[in-house]
């Protein structure tokens, strides 16, 4: 990594000192976006090997996407890199014809090179963010063939298999893999085989609005404006994150003006901010859903009617409106709220007396133990307890396994667990098939088939017909025909009794101090900071 230069040196000092200023007097400087967000999930820059939403916002402010997701309305995209673009009538080709003029933060011009380049070496990589794109059919043998170049401003993406255009379209529109590199800067800091992997865990080569000037993990991120950006400049010189843990300082410092956003707020503080007039609050809706998970290859769970009475437990109402506020909004499908293919709510209650009449059909009149595995940080770990509590109800006495997440969510990937509070889905892609295949869809039951990708697989829920539904919705080139599709499929789930009940859809809830103007907290996390400025 880099050492920082005297001139951020300084800047970050500045910023730093911000916390001793009284009250009164505390005010970041103008040109400067000054945020404060937990950075202990931020682990890599790369975009082949980044997951999770805080490094989704970083790197939407230094690369750029061949499309984006529109900020208001997601379900519509708009142009970025590509300009336009175009689906064969087979729906096997998609051609994309790049913006002319745009260069890279080096000086070096992007071409559809540098596209195929990228996504090409996801591919051959393959890392986590390859699951998405080897499930379209892609694979590092077959990348340079269906990813391609035919000129410096044609790109030209050709499916391996049969799938539904916009799907993909979504995936390069919101995944993190979907980044543009300077393939040159990269190729320049490549060591053995890995492709510039470690230089880009800590480094950047976009044509993004922002220049990363330095990353110290675990501390600070430090970012100037790129002067040459294609869409014009960024209104705001410089952007400063901050790692900040503590609710609490994220409260007094948003509050006073210290900080000018602040992120991932616990729900109390959150709630006690809206009282004050010196900031507001931004909720947007993510695409993943929390959910209480069954393991069917484990008795009792392999009875659709003790699944069906767990289902009977849980206070969907009482969570939401106790556990939830700032962390989800009542769902009680495998979609996204707001997708048109949704159906509405069942309408599940807790229903005790359903739920024992259940039960002893099952041949369990008085219960039996099991184990909740789940996080201890809320609202997991409040989902679970209310969980624990209203299946006491009925004589189920669960025992609550708490750990990390390698240790919950590993346990789920070996499938071995009775009962799992998680949070999972499809992300950011505004396409019913990207819940689905990661929900429900489980191609190959066997253990050693190893699909731990798809949660469905992990829950060892395995349905034929479901499975059938789901593949040939994917494909339906008729709409009307393929929301009638994804209707059924919700409808058979539902009888079927899914092992992944949904609860609550993701909710993220930002703190923006007054003055901050145009900042738009983005549903796919790739937040971008270019038209953001102060009313001073």
């Amino acid at each position: 990594m880099s050492v920082l230069p005297k001139f951020w040196a300084g800047v970050l000092a500045a910023s730093l000192a911000m916390t001793s200023v009284p009250a009164a007097f505390a005010k970041t400087p103008a040109d400067q976006l000054i945020v404060g967000m937990s950075m202990i999930n931020l682990l890599s820059l790369d975009p082949a090997a980044a997951t999770g939403l805080d490094v989704s916002e970083v790197n939407a402010n230094l690369y750029d996407m061949l499309l984006v997701q529109d900020v208001k309305q997601p379900d519509q995209l708009v142009p970025a890199l590509a300009q336009s673009w175009q689906v064969s009538d087979d729906r096997k080709t998609l051609t994309f014809t790049l913006r002319p003029g745009v260069t890279f933060q080096s000086g070096n011009p992007l071409t559809a090179e540098d596209v195929a380049w990228s996504l090409q070496r996801v591919l051959k990589l393959n890392l986590a963010l390859a699951s998405t794109w080897k499930a379209y059919g892609f694979t590092a043998g077959n990348a340079a063939q269906y990813l391609r170049a035919t000129d410096e401003h044609t790109f030209v993406l050709e499916l391996p298999r049969p799938t539904d255009p916009m799907l993909v379209l979504n995936t390069l529109a919101t995944s993190p893999s979907a980044f543009i590199l300077d393939r040159k800067v990269v190729q320049q800091h490549q060591k053995g085989d890995d492709m510039g992997g470690a230089w880009l865990t800590t480094h950047a080569a976009g044509s993004g609005p922002f220049i990363l000037n330095d990353w110290r993990a675990n501390d600070v991120i430090l970012m100037s404006r790129y002067d040459g950006y294609w869409g014009g400049p960024a209104k705001l010189k410089r952007i400063v994150m901050r790692n900040m843990t503590e609710s609490q300082s994220l409260r007094l410092m948003v509050e006073r003006g210290d900080l000018d956003l602040a992120k991932g707020m616990s729900a109390p503080d959150i709630e006690a901010l809206e009282k004050s007039d010196k900031v507001r609050t931004q909720t947007v809706q993510r695409g993943t859903l929390y959910y209480v998970a069954l393991s069917v290859k484990n008795k009792p769970y392999d009875d659709a009617r003790v699944r069906r009475a767990v289902r009977s437990l849980i206070d969907y109402q009482g969570i939401n409106q106790t556990v939830m506020p700032h962390y989800g909004q009542l769902n009680q499908r495998p979609l996204p709220l707001g997708l048109p293919a949704r159906l509405d709510d069942p309408g599940y209650t807790l229903n005790v007396a359903e739920a024992k009449k259940l039960l002893n059909e099952a041949g369990y009149p008085n219960g039996f133990k099991t184990t909740i595995r789940v996080l201890t940080e809320p609202p997991f770990i409040n989902i679970a307890s209310s969980l624990q509590a209203t299946l006491a109800q009925a004589g189920i006495q669960a025992t609550i396994v708490t750990g990390t997440g390698n240790q919950i969510y590993g346990a789920m990937r070996d499938r071995s667990f009775d009962i799992l509070v998680g949070r999972g889905g499809g992300g950011a892609e505004r396409h019913p098939h990207s819940s689905l295949r990661t929900l429900v869809y489980n191609p190959d039951n066997r253990d050693e088939a190893k699909l731990s990708n798809f949660q469905g697989w992990r829950t060892s829920f395995y349905s034929p017909e479901l499975n059938a539904l789901i593949e040939q919705a994917e494909v339906e080139p008729d709409k009307t025909r393929q929301l009638a599709q994804y209707q059924q499929i919700q409808k058979t789930l539902d009888a079927q009794v899914g092992a992944i009940l949904p609860v609550s859809q993701m909710t993220d809830t930002v703190v923006v101090y007054h003055d901050v103007q145009d900042y738009q907290t983005h549903s796919a996390a790739t937040t971008r900071y270019k038209d953001v400025y102060k009313s001073r």
